[in-house]
């Protein structure tokens, strides 16, 4: 019987991830799923006790406000930073396997193939810059972690662009969508399912890049939405970065490379559009929330 501790666990990912652990059969009793309200990850004593007692601990908790991040980076860094560090720390102390969930802006975006796990991490943002201060506490204080990449994720539990998108599209003629960010649009519970494949696999400790295969730019991600939906992908128009300033830069290039997977023989994760037709009737059935 392995038990497990979910942090974060009121946010897309984390709800996800509580929901595949369900349906893989593991008792709700061997899950302990705590919310940001339910456990401050800056307080390295609460994090001990509620680590105590766990086989696994998945580290969703997270301050994901990239723009706010660029003037409150203290706070993004306490939890990124600090907050993974005792999240590692606690796991050290009692054996518990950690899996530590990372971003792709921990990279510039300026490459022009894939990244690999092993890249330099060279982030942007104050975001990006408290994710990969995270990623370095963990790998430095607790040996039996992975560290798990994602990028450009949407789910049907939380605010995401897919959500956004559709929701526009219902209130707007055309879309102006940025056509010079590229990446790989990922279904949260693709990466919950990824996240059970590697803890139950026994794959080796270290980085993991959980995206899906393939990649498009937001303005195609946008047209594929259009089209699922049964709208004229048209209406969607290609502009740049330029015409949507924002605090925080976004990484022009998330392609995230997999060859973690493939070395472990374990299956990768779906194409970006299969999961996005798969997915798109839930994801779209409540609003974007704030």
């Amino acid at each position: 019987m392995t038990r497990w501790l979910v942090t974060g666990a009121g946010g897309m990912l984390g709800l996800d991830l509580q929901v595949t652990l369900a349906l893989a059969g593991v008792d709700e009793d061997d899950v302990t799923a705590l919310t940001r309200d339910d456990l401050d990850v800056t307080d390295p004593e609460a994090v001990r006790d509620a680590v105590r007692g766990h086989d696994v601990v998945v580290n969703c908790a997270a301050y994901t406000a990239v723009d706010a991040a660029e003037s409150h980076e203290g706070q993004a860094f306490s939890v990124n930073a600090v907050g993974a560090a005792n999240v590692a720390d606690a796991c050290r102390t009692s054996g518990a396997r950690l899996v530590h969930l990372s971003t792709d802006y921990v990279f510039a975006g300026d490459a022009d193939e894939p990244y690999a796990e092993d890249a330099a991490l060279v982030p942007l943002s104050a975001y990006g810059r408290t994710k990969a201060a995270g990623e370095w506490a963990v790998q430095a204080r607790c040996p039996q972690a992975w560290i798990v990449r994602t990028a450009w994720l949407y789910g049907a539990a939380g605010p995401n662009f897919v959500k956004t998108m559709a929701a526009l599209a219902q209130r707007h003629d055309t879309l102006d969508v940025v056509d010079d960010q590229r990446g790989q649009p990922t279904w949260t519970m693709d990466v919950a399912r990824a996240v059970l494949r590697v803890v139950d696999g026994s794959a080796p400790f270290g980085v993991w890049h959980a995206t899906s295969q393939g990649d498009t730019t937001k303005y195609g991600l946008t047209r594929e939405i259009f089209r699922l939906l049964g709208l004229d992908p048209d209406r969607v128009r290609p502009t740049t970065s330029d015409a949507f300033p924002l605090p925080a830069p976004r990484p022009a290039y998330s392609v995230l490379g997999h060859d973690a997977w493939r070395m472990a023989r374990l299956p990768l994760l779906p194409r970006w559009e299969a999961s996005l037709a798969e997915s798109i009737e839930d994801v779209v059935a409540e609003p974007p929330t704030s």
